[in-house]
């Protein structure tokens, strides 16, 4: 068996976005691959509910997403960036019974969040547009231009920002605002549905003639929770207020009938309070909180919809290290029950007898499963043995069968009175009379949940595989565990986060096997801040590697377009607590530093500006703090995990070569002693690995 590796993660499929057809016979899903050193190859497969091995769908050209089946299930319409010269996605359908797809849009904005009419006439999108190709049509068809060149959106010189979020991921808005729009199949021509100069976006059909979607219009914008839920009549042309609803971001699921399920989050503290679910009839006119009896946070990113007979509501929440789907009455009748129990769940899709899930557990980086919608689930770890549950891909089996993959230790401890979740990882080869370097891991979020698995997977497994034991942890202020662990924090990161993170480290290091005078430390966002905090509060960490890490929380106020996260976890702005929020900044606390710090930074990280990266290297460098500042051009806040590979490879390498620097278990000079040496990605944007599924049929 062979060690994991920071280059394996070249060898990784994932896939993503799990749609069952309407018979509830196959399931489309998007299965991902890096391509070289730079990109990523996603094409869409589909599987049978009957075990057949996974066909390809559509070619392996550019980025595809989001596959979607119509109605009937006789077409699958995707999102795709094949033949794009600027990777705008467009809007494609192919017959699922042979044939070549067709693309359907050229549009400037790109296509988001298609959705298929019940009639299966019409999609609806929603696509980023300037008021200047609204005006021109050049928001339905670029083809449209008088001239007859290839159009191109221009970059503004000098930008003029009127906004207070100006900027998102990784590229300035540049006064383009998101429209909802209806692609016609009939003759594959585009419209917009909406004209106010707001942003618009969870566009979901009721009826056939009925689209609901989500925006924000409440002054000021950009600087208000409050979020209006419309209606919107395709045949009359009108719109209407539906209801309003309060959170950060939305999504919607609707009936024919005219029942709409939206999040709902308190306004006060929102960032720290449970998003629940909320259905409004547009009939009666009343409204329902269908999950007031969950003290569990309902999970945006994996969303959630309405079962075909639309009866029940399905959507994942975290919990306890797992992310699992969840279902509950349309009328509110009855609390939420489970349909799957373990794993960390990303995506789910819902037929008349089954669900369709994708999720990792901590023996692979994720597959595509089938369970019952009552599903008992059955803790079985995946393996498809339980009654309920059957694994219909093992996309990486060859790799996991070359691979010493560790099982992590659950590990429950008490903070404060306040019991705390973790977990611990040993090397391969763990032999208990040997004495093992620790390496602490910590979340960002602030309000998020680790699992054993997910994104963090390779990490944790490499981390191990180089002969660290690994140690991580959900402490307070983490999702999963109620809203008053997730609140816990309130005014207060640093302080009540460390007490629990070394709670855990020193019930590890009472382990006679980990060598607690060789413990490093590091985490990205939140996790970057807390690594900034521990390494100005204590000096029990050989090493520490802080990224993308806000380290000075009035800058990041001024410079994120989050500043709301500040002013809801603080309760306060930079003008009114001034001192008090450099007091709660680990730059503050900089001069008590001793700790080799390794500072890494993503360039055009619009969440966690690199200005403050630069910040904490400045302060650490003139203080004599061994330390390096590495910056990622071209790569945002999700460099860990969706950045370029050789990106995403050479974080891992730094970080591991930082640690072995350090310790006195490897020999090996300081990082900053080494160049390049020990650095495994590639220079030429090659590499060998074969990232073809051989077995694979491709149907387009």
């Amino acid at each position: 068996m062979h060690p994991v590796t920071t280059a394996d993660y070249y060898d990784f499929a994932k896939p993503s976005d799990p749609q069952l057809a309407p018979d509830g016979e196959r399931v489309a899903f998007v299965r991902s691959v890096p391509d070289g050193d730079e990109q990523y190859e996603a094409t869409v497969y589909v599987v049978s509910v009957g075990g057949d091995d996974p066909r390809q769908f559509t070619v392996s050209e550019g980025v595809d997403s989001q596959p979607r089946w119509s109605p009937s299930g006789d077409r699958l319409a995707f999102v795709s960036t094949r033949g794009a010269d600027d990777d705008r996605p467009q809007l494609w359908v192919l017959p699922t019974d042979g044939g070549e797809a067709r693309q359907v849009t050229d549009v400037p904005g790109g296509v988001v969040g298609a959705v298929w009419s019940p009639d299966g006439t019409r999609l609806a999108f929603v696509q980023s547009t300037t008021a200047t190709e609204r005006e021109a049509g050049l928001d339905c068809d670029v083809g449209s231009e008088e001239d007859g060149d290839e159009y191109e959106r221009e970059t503004p010189d000098p930008r003029v920002i009127d906004r207070l979020v100006y900027r998102r991921g990784t590229t300035y808005t540049d006064g383009a605002q998101s429209h909802v729009y209806l692609a016609d199949l009939a003759d594959d021509t585009v419209s917009r549905v909406t004209d106010a100069e707001y942003d618009h976006y969870a566009v979901e059909w009721g009826d056939e003639t009925t689209l609901y979607y989500a925006s924000s219009r409440t002054e000021p914008l950009d600087d208000s929770a409050v979020i209006d839920v419309l209606s919107f009549d395709t045949d009359a042309e009108t719109e209407t207020l539906v209801t309003q609803t309060t959170g950060w971001g939305a999504l919607l699921a609707a009936t024919e009938d005219g029942r709409v399920v939206y999040p709902r989050t308190p306004e006060e503290g929102l960032s720290m309070r449970q998003t629940d679910l909320e259905l409004y009839d547009c009939e009666t006119g009343e409204s329902t909180l269908l999950t007031t009896d969950l003290d569990r946070t309902v999970d945006l990113d994996v969303g959630f919809s309405w079962d075909p007979d639309e009866e029940r509501v399905f959507f994942a929440t975290p919990d306890e290290g797992h992310v699992v789907v969840r279902s509950v009455a349309g009328d509110g009748s009855e609390s939420p029950v489970n349909a799957t129990t373990t794993g960390h769940t990303t995506g789910f899709s819902v037929a008349e007898e089954n669900v369709a899930v994708v999720r990792s557990e901590w023996d692979h980086p994720g597959d595509v499963f089938l369970t019952t919608r009552e599903g008992s689930d059955g803790g079985d770890g995946g393996d498809g043995d339980d009654d309920d549950t059957t694994r219909l891909t093992t996309l990486n089996a060859d790799y996991l069968a070359d691979r010493a993959i560790g099982e992590p230790e659950e590990l429950r401890f008490e903070s404060d009175g306040h019991e705390i979740q973790g977990w611990l990882l040993t090397p391969p080869e763990f032999e208990e009379t040997e004495t093992y370097p620790l390496a602490v891991e910590i979340h960002g979020g602030p309000h998020a949940m680790w699992s054993t698995t997910d994104t963090m997977w390779h990490e944790f497994q490499t981390l191990a595989a180089r002969g660290y034991v690994v140690f991580w942890s959900n402490p307070r202020g983490s999702t999963g565990y109620g809203e008053s662990h997730a609140m816990a924090i309130e005014r207060d990161w640093g302080a009540v986060t460390m007490r629990d993170v070394m709670a855990g480290v020193e019930l590890v290091c009472e382990r006679d096997y980990v060598d607690g005078d060789d413990a490093f430390v590091t985490g990205g966002s939140f996790g970057g801040f807390m690594t900034g905090w521990l390494v100005g509060h204590t000096d029990f960490f050989t090493g520490a590697v802080a990224q993308r890490g806000v380290y000075d929380l009035s800058s990041f106020y001024g410079s994120t377009d989050a500043f709301k996260l500040v002013e809801w976890d603080f309760g306060t702005t930079p003008w009114e607590e001034s001192e008090f929020l450099w007091q709660q900044s680990p730059v503050a606390h900089v001069e008590n530093v001793t700790t080799p710090t390794l500072v890494m930074h993503a360039d055009d990280d619009f969440r966690v500006p690199v200005n403050n990266g630069e910040m904490f290297y400045l302060f650490l460098k003139k203080l004599g703090v061994d330390t390096r500042l590495v910056r990622y051009p071209r790569e945002g806040h999700e460099l860990s995990r969706s950045g370029e590979p050789s990106h995403v490879v050479d974080r891992l390498d730094r970080t591991i070569r930082w640690f072995d620097g350090y310790s006195s278990h490897h020999d090996v000079p300081r990082a900053l002693d080494r160049g390049d040496d020990g650095l495994s990605a590639t220079e030429d944007g090659e590499d060998d690995t074969d990232n073809t599924d051989n077995e694979a049929e491709r149907t387009e």
